[in-house]
């Protein structure tokens, strides 16, 4: 049975709604159909390159398109998922999912009321080195991230928590999976009006501790989180793709060895691979890898960061 084309739409035609777009483009089940931006020349621009119509209003493709990518700023995130849901179109929105947990809520709610996927981008869960983990980690007990990077000014509508460091926090709440007990953050503003570096010590109920640091004020990207356990110690190197995952085993006279795990490794593209996974969502009506009710979590965590944050307001 053939199976049936998609047909998609992207909003907001960034940074990110490009990659998106040349990523549908390259799958088979999908069709772009539509864009919209309120830069009516980015949209046309898009619309020539992808042969498909541009609008400057969303909702113009309401009535277009059977599922969406939305990647307009985290503003905006609620009033334009939210006129995608009500209408029947399932969405792939990227992260976080909105900026405020009751702008969350009645996303998810929409979602589950009209039996759609909502999928949210966390881009790095589907990084083959963090798919890899999956296959080795046990019971993390100690956690330490650092996501850093150079200062642009795409990102800057929100703190850096919401910007970089919810990948991380995502990541460590799905491989940790036990509930918070205490917290210890600061951050500071530097090159922006919103926190720019900042430093977030997280103590799990299960003894885990988490130590993430991120920075969008580096002079070198770096993305590294490292995971240590009573079965042995995973490094992973998010840019690179690269994973070293060592454990511990007695040799025949009884001595404690340590050996290299050999972990095969993806060589997909993380952004395709999500694009894909969320096609394979809207056509067997599954459940995504990242739901809603999965960001939302990363969200509370995101939000309570940043209340906690010790930092001298900026003038």
């Amino acid at each position: 049975m053939k199976r049936k084309i998609i047909k998609i739409g992207v909003v907001g035609i960034g940074h990110l709604g490009n990659y998106h777009l040349q990523k549908y483009q390259k799958l088979e089940n999908c069709e772009i159909v539509a864009v919209a931006d309120s830069l009516m020349d980015k949209a046309e621009k898009a619309a020539n390159i992808y042969k498909c119509s541009a609008f400057s209003d969303h909702r113009s493709l309401l009535e277009k398109v059977d599922a969406v990518s939305i990647a307009v700023p985290t503003g905006e995130h609620h009033r334009v998922a939210r006129d995608f849901l009500a209408a029947g179109v399932d969405v792939l929105i990227e992260k976080p999912i909105c900026a405020t947990l009751e702008e969350a809520d009645e996303l998810i709610g929409l979602a589950q009321k009209n039996n759609l996927v909502l999928q949210v981008g966390f881009v790095e869960r589907f990084n083959p080195a963090i798919m890899a983990l999956e296959e080795v980690i046990a019971k993390p007990m100690f956690i330490e991230a650092h996501r850093l990077h150079p200062f642009f000014e795409r990102g800057t509508d929100v703190d850096v928590i919401l910007d970089l460091m919810i990948h991380d926090l995502d990541i460590i709440l799905k491989f940790v999976n036990s509930p918070l007990a205490t917290m210890e953050a600061v951050g500071v503003p530097v090159l922006s009006n919103k926190i720019d570096i900042s430093n977030v010590r997280l103590s799990f109920t299960s003894g885990c501790v988490a130590n993430i640091t991120a920075s969008r004020i580096s002079a070198k990207t770096m993305q590294k989180i490292r995971f240590f356990g009573a079965e042995g110690y995973h490094s992973v190197d998010c840019q690179k793709r690269e994973i070293l995952s060592l454990s511990k085993r007695k040799n025949d006279a009884g001595q404690v060895e340590i050996y290299q795990n050999n972990i095969e490794i993806g060589n997909h593209d993380p952004l395709e691979e999500e694009v894909r996974s969320f096609l394979d969502a809207v056509s067997n009506r599954t459940k995504p890898r990242i739901s809603g009710e999965d960001a939302r979590l990363s969200l509370e965590l995101a939000i309570d960061i940043i209340k906690k944050m010790k930092t001298a307001e900026v003038p």
